[in-house]
This record gives structure tokens, sequence and C-alpha cells, in this order.
């Protein structure tokens, strides 16, 4: 396969969403990104900005199943991977698959629902597959979860672990749109507002598409500059004076796998400098913690990942 066709399908994906989603290029391609290389995505913004619309978007562009689970503190995690029910029949347990069971899980306000409905994701997000009463299951090819989350109303949430939030390849932060994507909204969308016709969307990639792009993009060339260029950004977190908490290995491997996606979807089979930088952002912004006093100063996750890469010489 040819990085045309990965290039073509980014396309694809972008004109299929555009009908129904405006100004959110960016975050477009960054699930993309997401999506060809594997990855969970947790995104983060305040209600009412398309958060779960735009999640719903991209699992109808793939020709795959699609389910969504709505995280409230009373979920239980069996109400999420399954259970055993006893089969009066023939005197047996039998396995009844939860939710999770499909290839892309909208997961709405994932940090509603209590530390362990939460941990129940753990296994699930980084084996592809769950366990109970000592038996695995394993997911479909492709499984990805797509997970939602409000950072102002924190009434009533739990706040998600590191443990769990490294397992997301990107957090992506959501803002509202400027004036002019606002008016385009409102011109779009004043004749059917009652609700969202998603049917004009159609899928563009299968599973099978999905799994040959994933392999390509592994061939995608990074020299070895690049590689020191990516293990130094990661290695100033573990340093910087502001960090309580810097990333860990899987965050460079995160950045490199995700800067050859972007290499490939613009259609290279080698990454760029540009292409590390336009990831580090989503890959470190939730596994960095700022130390208390930098927090209590109004130091920015933004503001340090940003003087960290500047500060390092960017190989040709």
């Amino acid at each position: 396969m040819d990085y045309q066709f990965i290039q073509e399908k980014k396309q694809q994906i972008d004109q299929e969403i555009s009908k129904v989603i405006i100004g959110m290029e960016d975050i477009v391609e960054y699930l993309t990104i997401a999506i060809f290389t594997n990855g969970h995505v947790t995104m983060e913004g305040v209600p009412g900005i398309a958060k779960t619309l735009l999640a719903k978007c991209m699992a109808k562009c793939l020709d795959i199943k699609y389910n969504r689970i709505q995280f409230t503190p009373d979920l239980m995690p069996t109400d999420i991977i399954g259970t055993n029910v006893f089969n009066v029949k023939n005197s047996e347990f039998t396995f009844h698959e939860g939710p999770i069971f499909s290839n892309i899980v909208l997961i709405d306000e994932i940090n509603r629902a209590p530390a362990k409905t939460q941990a129940a994701l753990f296994e699930v997000m980084e084996e592809r597959q769950i366990t109970v009463d000592g038996q695995s299951y394993n997911m479909e090819f492709p499984f990805l979860v797509l997970a939602t989350q409000n950072p102002i109303d924190q009434e009533g949430t739990y706040k998600l672990p590191e443990a769990q939030l490294d397992r997301f390849i990107f957090k992506l932060e959501l803002n509202y749109p400027d004036l002019h994507h606002e008016i385009q909204i409102l011109s779009r969308f004043q004749s059917k507002y009652l609700s969202t016709d998603l049917t004009e969307i159609k899928a563009c990639i299968t599973a099978q598409d999905l799994f040959h792009i994933q392999q390509s993009i592994q061939e995608v060339y990074a020299k070895d500059e690049l590689i020191n260029y990516i293990s130094n950004i990661t290695y100033k977190t573990r340093n910087h004076p502001h960090l309580f908490l810097g990333g860990s290995p899987r965050a460079s491997l995160a950045i490199l796998k995700s800067a050859k996606c972007k290499a490939a979807i613009s259609g290279r089979d080698f990454i760029t400098p540009e292409d590390v930088q336009f990831v580090s952002y989503p890959v470190l912004n939730h596994r960095i913690l700022l130390t208390s006093e930098k927090e209590l100063e109004g130091i920015k996750a933004a503001d340090v990942i940003k003087d960290i890469i500047h500060s390092i010489d960017v190989p040709r």
C-alpha cells in the first residue's frame, strides 16, 4: 500500500465529517491519527461544543461496530465488561458481553464514574481483552476508546488516575468556536435544529483498510537524529524544574508512531521535526504534572511543553 492511499482516506474522513462538524480541522486530524495508530483518545471541553457528536461522526466514517456508554456515579464494572449469568436449564454459567465489546466505544463523561468502574477499563485499553472469573475474552480488531469529560462541572466527578490517562495516546482540548464558525453553525442548522442528521455521513474505511493502514504506518522512516529529538523532548519533561511528573517511555513511543502517521497522511514515507512538534502537545499534556507552586502561579502544561520544544535544537 502506498502513502497516497492513506492520504486519500484521511481526505475522505475530512469530507464526511465536514458535513456535520464545522471548524475542528486540527481536532479531526488528531482523531484520525489516533485511529490510524490504534490509539485511544480522551476529549476535554465545556458542554455543548460537540465532543460527543464528533466521536459519533468519526465512528460513522468507519464501517465497524460502535457502542456508547454513559458513565454515571452508580455504574458498576460489570455494567461495562459483562458478567457470568447462571442458566437454570443447564445449570451452567454463561458469559453475557457488556457494551465494551465493540470496535469503537464512546465513553461519555468518563470522569462521572467511580474509581472501581474506571479501573475496569485498564486491562481492555492496554491488552485489548477483559478477564472475568479467570477467563479472558479478546476484543475484535480494531478496538478504540473515545472518552469525553467536562473540566468545569467537578461536582460528582472522579479524577482519572495518571495510570489510566497514560493509556490514551492523545488528550484533546476542545474550545469554543470563533465568531465566524459560530455563524456558519447557525446558518447550516437553522432549518434542522431539532436533531442532528448523521445519515449524510458515509463509511469510507473498513476494518481491513484500517489494518493495512496501521501496518504501512509502521514502515515510515525515522532517522536517528529524529529518534534522538523525540527522546530529548520526553527526557526533558522528567528533569524540568516546573514539573513533578514527566513523560514515560510510552509517551516517547506515542510521539514516534503518531509522528509517523502525520507523515503518512501527508503522503510522505519519512517523518520531519514538524511532524514531531505537531503531535507532542496532545501526547504529553495529560502525562505531565506541574509542581504545586507552578500550578498556583497559573503556569500551564502547554507553556512548559512549548518551552521544552523550543529549548532543543531541531535536527535538519
